[in-house]
């Protein structure tokens, strides 16, 4: 019998998500952002049940290929651009989109003109400062690009940096610098992630581009994903594998961290670090055994957590046990972790087979 960790993915958790953007932006087309192997849920997997998608967004050109080899034929949009001369012509036999944010980029484009792509993002560093173009170098990176007849289609973008944060006002303000630079221009814009389509209306433009939101984590601080009509695409599932009742004083799993307080039953769940499951979860963290929680106890090792049965003393061998997802939210778990949601579900294994549920 297979060991019983498992990812459960619910499609039908996928397109509500997506139908969340269309109700926040129904103006906007949507690049839905698959970066990272779709959060962990799997690149292929995420595009092609997401068909009614205007387009993707994804970080590099392999990440873009990937795509096209799965068969995906809409409009892709590369979040760092591209790296080498190399990749241009990649780019432009299988009309992969770049992001271009720096001096480099365009001068490979400039000494590669038979090799250009069909069309290009340019990123304006409105207040992110990590990468993109200073919003005065825009005039002249336009003219340089206008050179280059190759290029048939020339869009503006931005990033926020605290467009989860709905009572600071740097969001605003990095709309209005974008605005200033780019609505006179008649380019396709896209500034708004997933934050920004739910708390910030104005940044919706002609493209938006959910990422967090589409596989049902929060993207708003004090906002959970419930409230926010969002669901869980992906539930990390095992089974207990052991329960044994331990007696007071004993100590749990490397380092006794855990010391029984009393007479008490103890469960052992098939999964761990090596599976995506944050290390470094404290005790007490939330877990579902047989639809209950219980709290995590001791130190998260490679393959095994330990959980206080005491709540569910009649637990047994091949219960099911609920890491996140579905009853238990994702964002609560990071949160308990000292993380975010974005990191643990990307970091879920390989390992971890995925069960796609229709």
């Amino acid at each position: 019998m297979a060991r019983p960790a498992r990812a459960r993915l619910d499609a039908q958790a996928l397109h509500h998500n997506l139908q969340q953007v269309r109700s926040h932006a129904p103006t906007a087309r949507v690049l839905a952002v698959v970066k990272a192997n779709g959060y962990g849920h799997g690149l292929a997997w995420v595009a092609n049940t997401l068909k009614e998608a205007d387009g993707f967004a994804v970080a590099s050109t392999e990440e873009g290929m990937q795509l096209r080899l799965a068969g995906v034929i809409k409009p892709i949009m590369l979040l760092e651009g591209f790296f080498s001369s190399d990749e241009l012509p990649a780019l432009q036999l299988r009309q992969l989109a770049p992001v271009l944010h720096n001096e480099q980029q365009l001068h490979l484009l400039e000494s590669h003109p038979a090799a250009l792509p069909h069309a290009v993002w340019v990123k304006l560093d409105t207040g992110m400062h990590r990468i993109g173009f200073a919003p005065e170098q825009l005039t002249d990176v336009l003219a340089r690009l206008r050179q280059l007849k190759g290029i048939h289609d020339i869009r503006a973008m931005t990033h926020f940096a605290n467009a989860d944060d709905t009572a600071n006002a740097a969001t605003r303000t990095q709309i209005e610098l974008f605005r200033s630079k780019v609505n006179s221009l008649g380019l396709e814009t896209s500034l708004a992630n997933s934050a920004g389509i739910v708390a910030w209306p104005e940044s919706h433009a002609d493209w938006v581009r959910p990422g967090i939101m589409l596989y049902g984590g929060s993207p708003l601080l004090g906002k959970t994903a419930e409230e926010l009509n969002l669901k869980p695409v992906m539930t990390l599932e095992s089974a207990l594998i052991a329960v044994h009742h331990r007696r007071q004083g004993e100590a749990i799993g490397y380092g006794g961290d855990f010391v029984c307080p009393e007479d008490m039953p103890v469960g052992v769940v098939a999964i761990g670090y090596g599976d995506g499951y944050p290390r470094h979860a404290p005790a007490g963290t939330p877990v579902l055994v047989n639809g209950s929680r219980v709290p995590l106890v001791g130190r998260v090792s490679m393959d095994m957590i330990t959980v206080d049965l005491r709540a569910q003393p009649k637990a047994r061998v091949g219960d099911p046990v609920v890491l996140w997802g579905e009853g238990l939210p994702v964002d609560e778990v990071a949160a308990k972790a000292g993380t975010i949601s974005y990191e643990i579900l990307c970091h879920v294994a390989e390992r971890i087979p995925r069960v796609v549920m229709k």
